[in-house]
C-alpha cells in the first residue's frame, strides 16, 4: 500500500504547526522526571498533591501536548478537512496549555487557589479554542473509521475538560461540585479512556497498516469497537448515581474492548508484510502489552479488595497505563510522524530529486532511537518497582529524564537535518 493511499498530503499545515507541540512535549516528560527524583515518596500514594503534579505533567503536558499537536496535522490530512484559521489556532492553544499545565502543576504542588484560578483560565481557554475549531473541522470531514473515532475522542476531551474544570474550582474555594468521588472518576475515566485510548483506537486503524505494512483491522471492529467503548464509558460515569450494579458490567465491558484491541493489533504486527527491525513497532507492542497487563492487574484486584483498597493498585494500574501504554505509544508516534514530515515538506519545498534529501529513515539514527526505547523500558520497570518500594523512586526518576531528554534531542536531530538540507518553516 502507498504511504500517502487515502491521504490529503496537499492540505497539509506548515510544519512549525505540529512541531511546536511535538517539541515541548517532552520536556514536560522531564519535568515530571524532575518531579519523582526530588520526593522519594512521589509514588508512595495516588491522592497527593506532588502524584497529582506528576500526573497532569503526564496527561496533559505529553500526551495532550503531543496528541493536539498530531491532530492539527491529521485532521487535514486524514480526515480531508482543515481546521479554521489553523495557524491562529495552533498560537491560540500551544501557549495556553504549556502555561495553563505549568500553573496547574504549582497549583498541586503550593496548594495556592490563585494558581489553580490561572489553570483554570487558560486551560479551559486553549482546549476549548481547539475543541470547536477540530469540532468545525471534524463536521466538514467525510465518515470513516478513523474520522468517527476521532469525534469520539475530542467529545471524550471535552467531557474531560468540564470535569477537571469542575475539579479544579473545587480546589480555588470559588465552588464545591457536587458527588467530588464520583466526578474523580468520571474525570479519570474520560481522560484516559474516553480521551487518550479512543484517539489512539481511531488513529491506529490509519496508522498501524499504513506505517507498520500490516494488514488491516477487521471491518467489525471499525464499525463498532470506538462506539461500544464510549458508551461503556458513559454508563460507567453516571451509573454510581443513576445504575450502581451497572457499574461493574460496565467496567467488565471496557476490559473487554480494551483487550479485543490490543490483542487484534498485536495479531496484526505479527502478520506484517516487512520484517525488518523497526522501534516504533516495539514502541507500540510494549504498549498493546501494557493494556493487557492493566486489564490483568484489573481483574487480579477484583478477588482481593484489601489489595484493590491499598496505594499500590491505583499507581501500578496507572503506570502501566499511562506510562507503559500511552506515552510508549505516543513516542513511538512521533518517531514515525517527525521524521516523515521533515522528509515530506523537504520534498514539497525543494522538489527534490530521490537522494538528494535524507530518506525518512535518516531523519533520526535507528541507533539513537532504540537507546532511548530502552531507556524509556528501563523507566517503566522501575517505575513499576518504585510504586511498591519507594526507596527506588530516585532510579526511576532518573531513568524518566533520561528517556524524556533522549527523546527531545532525537526529535531536534531530525529538525536539524531539516534545516540543514534547505528546509523552510514558513
Amino acid at each position: 500500500m502507498s504511504l500517502q493511499a487515502g491521504l490529503s498530503f496537499d492540505q497539509a499545515p506548515p510544519f512549525t504547526l505540529p512541531l511546536r507541540f511535538f517539541l515541548t512535549a517532552p520536556l514536560f516528560l522531564l519535568l515530571a522526571a524532575g518531579l519523582i527524583v526530588s520526593a522519594p515518596d512521589t509514588l508512595a500514594a495516588r491522592y497527593t498533591p506532588r502524584a497529582f503534579a506528576v500526573t497532569h505533567a503526564l496527561t496533559l503536558g505529553f500526551l495532550a501536548m503531543t496528541m493536539l499537536g498530531a491532530l492539527t496535522q491529521m485532521l487535514p490530512v486524514v480526515a480531508g478537512a482543515k481546521l479554521p484559521q489553523p495557524g491562529l489556532v495552533a498560537w491560540l492553544v500551544h501557549l495556553p496549555l504549556v502555561v495553563g499545565t505549568l500553573a496547574l502543576m504549582a497549583g498541586f504542588l503550593t496548594a495556592a487557589p490563585a494558581a489553580f484560578g490561572v489553570a483554570v483560565g487558560l486551560l479551559g481557554f486553549g482546549l476549548a479554542v481547539f475543541l470547536l475549531a477540530a469540532s468545525v473541522s471534524l463536521a466538514r470531514a467525510a465518515p470513516s473509521a478513523t474520522v468517527v473515532g476521532m469525534r469520539l475522542a475530542v467529545l471524550g476531551l471535552a467531557l474531560t475538560v468540564v470535569l477537571g474544570g469542575a475539579l479544579a474550582l473545587l480546589r480555588t474555594g470559588w465552588w464545591t461540585p457536587p458527588g467530588v468521588p464520583t466526578l474523580i472518576a468520571a474525570h479519570i475515566a474520560f481522560g484516559l479512556l474516553g480521551w487518550v485510548l479512543l484517539l489512539v483506537i481511531g488513529v491506529a486503524y490509519q496508522v498501524v497498516p499504513m506505517f507498520q505494512m500490516t494488514p488491516p483491522y477487521p471491518p467489525a471492529q471499525h464499525r463498532w469497537l470506538g462506539g461500544v467503548l464510549f458508551a461503556l464509558l458513559l454508563l460507567y460515569a453516571v451509573a454510581p448515581t443513576v445504575l450502581p450494579r451497572a457499574a461493574s458490567s460496565a467496567a467488565i465491558g471496557v476490559a473487554g474492548v480494551i483487550t479485543l484491541f490490543a490483542l487484534t493489533t498485536l495479531r496484526l504486527q505479527a502478520k506484517r508484510r516487512r520484517k525488518l527491525p523497526d522501534v516504533t513497532l516495539a514502541y507500540w507492542r510494549v504498549g498493546m502489552a501494557s493494556l493487557i497487563a492493566c486489564v490483568a492487574l484489573w481483574l487480579g484486584a477484583q478477588f482481593a479488595p484489601g489489595w484493590r483498597a491499598g496505594d499500590a493498585y491505583p499507581m501500578l494500574l496507572g503506570i502501566l497505563f499511562i506510562a507503559g501504554f500511552a506515552v510508549s505509544v505516543v513516542s513511538g508516534m512521533l518517531y514515525k510522524i517527525v521524521p516523515f514530515l521533515a522528509w515530506f515538506h523537504l520534498q514539497a519545498q525543494l522538489q527534490a530529486r530521490a537522494g538528494s534529501i535524507p530518506t525518512m529513515k535518516e531523519m533520526i539514527g535507528e541507533r539513537r532511537m532504540r537507546a532511548q526505547f530502552y531507556l524509556h523500558l528501563l523507566a517503566c520497570g522501575l517505575l513499576l518497582v518504585a510504586a511498591i518500594w519507594a526507596e527506588w523512586t530516585p532510579a526511576a526518576g532518573t531513568a524518566l529524564a533520561a528517556s524524556a531528554l533522549l527523546l527531545w534531542l532525537n526529535l531536534l536531530a531530525a529538525v536539524r537535518r531539516f534545516v540543514r538540507h534547505g528546509g523552510r518553516f514558513l
